[in-house]
C-alpha cells in the first residue's frame, strides 16, 4: 500500500470518527471489533496482483517500539520485527512472554546493500 493510499484511509477514519459526512465512495465497515475499509483497486485504479501483494510484505519489517519500567526508570525497546513474524511478536504480548506497552509500529523496508 502507498503512503497516499494510507493517509487516504487515516483521513477516512477521522471523518468517521468525528461523524462528518463521507465524500468517498469507500464505507467504512466494522467487524470483529474493528473498522475498515475493503479497497478493490490501487491509487491507479488497478487491481491488486496476489504475487505482488505478497512479495511487497515479503520485504517490510517493522519496527516496533514498546515502553517498559526497569529498576524505576521508563525504558524504550525497539525490536526490528520481520513482516512473516509480526503476529508471532503480537501474541507473544497476548500470553504475557512480553510485557510493556507498545507505543508505536512504524513500517520499513531494508536497503537491499548488496
Amino acid at each position: 500500500m502507498t503512503d497516499e493510499t494510507s493517509k487516504k484511509i487515516i483521513s477516512m477514519f477521522n471523518r468517521h470518527n468525528s461523524d462528518l459526512p463521507q465524500k468517498t465512495e469507500e464505507k467504512i465497515k466494522f467487524f470483529a471489533g474493528f473498522n475498515y475499509v475493503k479497497l478493490k483497486r490501487d491509487t491507479n485504479g488497478k487491481k491488486f496482483v496476489p504475487s505482488q501483494l505478497k512479495k511487497y510484505a515479503d520485504k517490510c519489517h517493522y519496527i516496533v517500539s514498546v515502553m517498559r519500567e526497569v529498576d524505576g526508570e521508563t525504558c524504550l525497546y525497539n525490536y526490528d520485527i520481520k513482516s512473516t513474524e509480526l503476529l508471532k511478536f503480537l501474541k507473544a504480548f497476548d500470553n504475557d512472554t512480553l510485557n510493556g506497552t507498545i507505543i508505536e509500529i512504524e513500517k520499513y523496508i531494508p536497503e537491499d546493500l548488496a
